[in-house]
């Protein structure tokens, strides 16, 4: 067992059953200390009680988004826990699902990139520990890149998955059964997920249902209503404005997005999650209208982050920050976080599971690299993490591993790349590398490292910070 796990396994055993009961104020010693170290840490709940558990992941989402979602704020975040400092631990789809699914790191679950999904083991997940105590399990729209829509997603009772993904009138396998349903796909899958609360009033199981629309992704198609929104204008950050990028890697150094270009991107996910933030807004009435709200565990997550011409790129995959920050929500009542409350400690995808089956009271049998929300658990860095599929291409990044704190960033490239498996092949030898100072450049403009000698290196801690992600890199 890694030192985390077994720092996990020792301070989790006495809340790993536990929910928060927690008041007002200390939810305001929350958002001061950035711990959810409320008082209150109870006994579970009987079997019978267990809480109703949602999950919703929309896709390619970025953090500056607050203006489309209002409906889902007012819900999550007035009625719940805004984590300020959410992360994914791989900014890229399958990878970053297939670790809010397991609880781990991408190096341990083996979802290294796009192409092999089937690298998940399913024992692994939260899915089979939820239904193997009992839960009703749901799963409607996205599941993982590469997988293929005839099969199934274990462990899954009721399901309608989507592929390929599209916003209009997509193909989905039902329950088993392939077919084409008209419609813009967020309000099909809104269909389903209220199809499925509403079958909580008669069958008495807890359950857990999986929402994942395809918005904000590319090609960012609204709905006919939404189509010409006007969007409120948006200046950009000096990330955008970055002229000097010789302290950058290559493929920055030839990126060449403007403004224009992020300002289009974002004009077009914003559209598409109005959409969402309408479904969502229509999942919650019907957990109201159907007396589950207040047992319902809900957690919102962006799979990965999104740049709008940051340092000229305009996509995710990469280490910056717009890449692996993300909206992060949580809402339970019944446990004591429905007030409103901030939460300042550094989080990510990896936490969701062990904060379910924390919530659920069960104790998984294989190891997880997350922690759960609902303990005192405060991490002081997080290892962010990306493969490069196929061997390396220019304007590509190589293979990197990153440590991210609130107040700074290293990063390692390497000489890596996955196969036609997945696995990772390669030198592994680092081919460039980052420091940032993050209290100081936030928009990740000066590479301290850039041109550092060995004293200056040293007096950034670097080579501490190279031991400690070495050491992440295998947890």
């Amino acid at each position: 067992m890694s030192k985390e796990n077994q720092e996990d396994e020792e301070q989790g055993q006495a809340s790993r059953r536990g929910f928060l009961a927690g008041s007002l104020a200390a939810a305001t010693a929350v958002a001061t200390t950035g711990l959810s170290a409320l008082p209150g840490l109870v006994q579970p709940a009987s079997a019978a009680t267990r809480p109703n558990i949602l999950v919703i992941v929309t896709d390619d989402q970025p953090k500056q988004t607050n203006w489309a979602t209002q409906k889902i704020r007012n819900w999550l975040v007035t009625q719940g826990v805004e984590f300020n400092n959410g992360h994914v631990t791989t900014p890229l789809c399958a990878p970053s699902r297939s670790s809010i699914f397991s609880g781990r790191y991408a190096h341990n679950h083996g979802v290294l990139d796009n192409g092999h999904p089937y690298n998940l083991a399913q024992n692994t997940t939260v899915q089979r520990y939820l239904k193997q105590a009992g839960y009703r399990n749901g799963f409607f729209g996205k599941y993982l890149n590469a997988w293929n829509v005839a099969d199934a997603p274990p462990h899954f009772e009721d399901f309608a998955l989507l592929d390929p993904v599209v916003y209009n009138d997509g193909q989905y396998n039902v329950n088993g059964t392939i077919q084409t349903i008209s419609g813009y796909s967020t309000h099909v899958i809104r269909d389903f997920a209220k199809g499925f609360i509403q079958k909580g009033t008669t069958d008495t199981r807890p359950w857990f249902l999986y929402i994942a629309p395809k918005a904000p992704h590319g090609p960012n198609t609204p709905e006919p209503q939404y189509a010409n929104t006007v969007v409120p204008t948006w200046d950009g950050r000096p990330s955008v404005f970055e002229t000097d990028k010789s302290d950058k890697p290559d493929y920055i150094q030839s990126a060449n997005a403007t403004l224009a270009d992020g300002r289009a991107i974002r004009e077009a996910q914003l559209r598409t999650l109005l959409s969402v933030d309408d479904a969502v807004q229509a999942v919650h009435d019907k957990l109201v209208a159907t007396g589950q709200l207040d047992n319902t565990l809900v957690i919102y997550i962006g799979d990965n982050g999104f740049t709008w011409a940051d340092h000229g790129w305009t996509k995710k995959s990469v280490p910056y920050l717009p890449s692996v920050e993300v909206p992060f929500y949580l809402s339970w009542p019944a446990g004591g976080l429905g007030a409103g409350t901030a939460d300042n400690r550094i989080v990510a995808n990896i936490d969701i599971a062990p904060t379910i089956l924390d919530a659920a009271g069960i104790t998984p049998d294989t190891p997880q690299n997350g922690h759960s929300l609902l303990s005192t658990y405060n991490r002081d860095h997080l290892l962010v993490e990306w493969w490069e599929q196929g061997s390396h291409t220019a304007g590509s990044p190589h293979t990197w591993s990153s440590y991210v704190s609130t107040a700074k960033q290293y990063t390692e490239y390497y000489h890596l790349h996955t196969d036609s498996n997945g696995q990772q092949v390669g030198t592994g030898t680092v081919a460039f590398r980052e420091y940032y100072d993050l209290a100081n450049d936030p928009y990740q403009l000066v590479n301290k490292l850039y041109n550092a000698t060995p004293a200056q290196e040293q007096a950034l801690g670097i080579p501490a910070l190279a031991a400690q992600l070495a050491a992440d890199r295998t947890s």
